[in-house]
């Protein structure tokens, strides 16, 4: 399980997840199935997990327990499934926003420059949509759209002018491609930094992550019992952003909707006033925990 990913604020995730060992869980982003081991040591025989991945890879990490399913699916039809198995809905959902460290670390799956690979990003290897295909036919708009959007990058016109410009000679395939198109935008004394977020911009819309976490909350916490938890790990402003509003307003925008009484209809309230954050001793042991934040909500 360590090797294929190291799972972030585990016990503290868990803990605020699992009250009532004889209930039914969902695990909506697997991965290296840490966390759901975590929820299934917390549950007694009557206990169930369900758990999504649509990355095929994470199905071998499946733990042999009658007390689990594992969909190979995205989490944005967790109320579906909900439906499907979990009658009366469900005591608690977890998700972890991160991209497993398998994925980072398997060159040919294009996630990271640390590696010339093809430039591939999807976290279902079955979809049609490539970073590669990303970057060679969209319009010079459309990836300045994109880097602005997903990445925060302030010189994303300049960016998207110079793949335009490289992509004009020969097309953009791999990761080293990339990097040489961008090259002179990158600020030399940032230039890792900047990099990740060019490279978080294009798996955002190569997965459509960011309506997929969208449809996800909206379905977690129509799937939630009344008193159950969310508990969401998030890595980058953006979606932070999108589940603070959520959980506070019940939308992504933030805007709230309240009845003639004035009384918020908000299907979720926050547990805690702050996000918890990893301590020193787990960002020393796994550097990929050093942004994380993980917000907790109830529902109403």
């Amino acid at each position: 399980m360590s090797e294929y990913h190291n799972p972030v604020l585990l016990k503290q995730s868990v803990d605020a997840l699992v009250l009532n060992p004889d209930g039914f869980y969902a695990d909506a982003t697997f991965g290296g199935g840490g966390h759901s081991r975590e929820i299934l040591s917390r549950l007694s025989p009557k206990g169930h997990l369900m758990a999504f991945d649509r990355d095929a890879d994470a199905l071998s990490q499946a733990p042999d327990d009658p007390r689990f399913i594992l969909i190979h699916n995205n989490f944005r039809f967790i109320h579906n499934y909900t439906l499907l198995h979990a009658e009366g809905g469900l005591d608690g959902v977890l998700a972890d926003l991160g991209v497993s460290s398998h994925q980072f670390d398997t060159a040919e799956r294009g996630f990271s420059f640390r590696f010339n690979a093809p430039l591939d990003m999807r976290m279902n290897v079955q979809g049609n949509k490539t970073a590669s295909g990303i970057v060679n036919s969209y319009t010079q708009e459309e990836l300045e759209k994109i880097f602005r959007l997903y990445g925060e990058l302030d010189n994303a016109r300049r960016l998207a002018q110079l793949i335009a410009n490289a992509r004009a000679a020969a097309p953009i395939l791999t990761t080293d491609d990339l990097d040489r198109a961008i090259a002179a935008a990158l600020p030399s004394f940032a230039e890792h930094k900047y990099l990740a977020k060019v490279y978080q911009a294009l798996r955002i819309e190569v997965n459509d992550e960011m309506r997929a976490l969208e449809k996800f909350l909206s379905g977690a916490a129509a799937s939630l019992k009344p008193g159950g938890r969310l508990a969401v790990i998030t890595y980058h402003s953006l979606e932070d952003r999108m589940v603070k509003n959520f959980i506070r307003s019940g939308h992504i925008d933030g805007e709230e909707e309240k009845d003639v009484f004035g009384r918020s209809s908000a299907p979720l309230k926050s547990v805690g006033r702050k996000p918890i954050l990893p301590d020193e001793a787990e960002i020393a042991g796994n550097t990929r925990a050093r942004s994380a934040k993980l917000r907790i909500a109830e529902r109403v």
